[in-house]
Formats: structure tokens, sequence, C-alpha cells
């Protein structure tokens, strides 16, 4: 299950898959590398809607409130407040911002999909809100545009492509003027 979280300011990616023996949870703080974790199911509970679990040598107990995006997890005698983004909220989000995830000067994939049809080709001069890509995602295609005026320097995929979240799909330079 892959998810996106923001706490205390901070944004997190997330990929926890289970095991017969145990939870393997990969965690990328954003701007930072990937950090692996294993928590062993003999080292979790789950008891009237609180987690006990024993990770890196401590003791833990989480009482976790909320719905939809918005969790306030209590622990070690601390509230932190917890945005979840699901694949479905993380797509959402990702096409407000028009598909190009930090409106530099590369276009990447906002959640794992297929690319569908490419739309441009290297030097080609882009107007903001033109459309780059059409990439199939949680079984809708999603028209993916340029955040601002670019000129296309490099197409990184075709279309029948799979690709990766965070993964470049197309690199754009500055128009000179």
């Amino acid at each position: 299950m892959f998810f996106e979280a923001d706490m205390s300011g901070k944004h997190f990616k997330i990929d926890i898959n289970e095991t017969r023996k145990a939870w393997l949870i990969n965690l990328q703080e954003e701007n930072n590398e990937w950090v692996k974790y294993e928590i062993s199911k003999e080292d979790y509970r789950l008891v009237e809607n609180v987690i006990s679990l024993i990770f890196g040598g401590g003791s833990y107990v989480l009482d976790v409130i909320g719905s939809d995006t918005e969790y306030n997890v209590y622990t070690r005698a601390a509230y932190r407040k917890v945005t979840i983004y699901n694949d479905e909220a993380i797509l959402h989000e990702s096409l407000k911002k028009g598909g190009a995830l930090g409106a530099g000067n590369e276009m990447a994939a906002g959640m794992p999909g297929k690319i569908v049809k490419v739309m441009v080709q290297p030097g080609d001069v882009l107007k903001a809100n033109q459309p780059v890509l059409i990439m199939e995602a949680m079984k809708m295609e999603n028209e993916m545009r340029a955040s601002h005026d670019v000129k296309v320097k490099d197409v990184l995929v075709k279309a029948g492509d799979s690709v990766e979240s965070g993964q470049k799909l197309v690199v754009f330079e500055q128009i000179k003027k």
C-alpha cells in the first residue's frame, strides 16, 4: 500500500507491504533517501482500537483518531496531526498542480501509471497549461499540462511505458527571449 503523509511541516512517502510475519515499511522524507523498517507481527497488538508495538528497542502505544485524510496520533504523551493522502488524493493533488510536480524544469509522475499518449517532442515551445501527455492512473486517463511557458528539452517516456511515482517524464528548459 502506497500513500503520502504530512506531519509537522514535513512531507513523507510511505510504502507498506505485509508478509506473513512482518510489515515491511519504506519511508522517504522529502528530499531524502528511502529508509527501510521491518516490524514483526509478534511485536504488534491491536486492542480496542489502540496499537501497541515494539520498534527500535522501544515500546509504543498509539491511539489514532480521525477520518478521511486528517488524523491525530497520540503516543508518548504527545499528539501529532497527520494528513494522509491515498492514491486517489495524490492523483487529485498532482492534477491540481498541472501534473508538473514542483512546477520546475521537469514533469514527474504523481503516482504509478501508464503513458497513453505523448503530445510533445524535443524542441517544442509550450505555453502554460498546454497538454504534454496523457497518463492512465487508477483506471482514469489524465491529461498532464505544462505549468508555465517552457521549451521541451527531452521526452523520457513513450506511449505504453509504465512509470513509477516520482519518475521523470519530460525535461524542460527556459525559453530564451
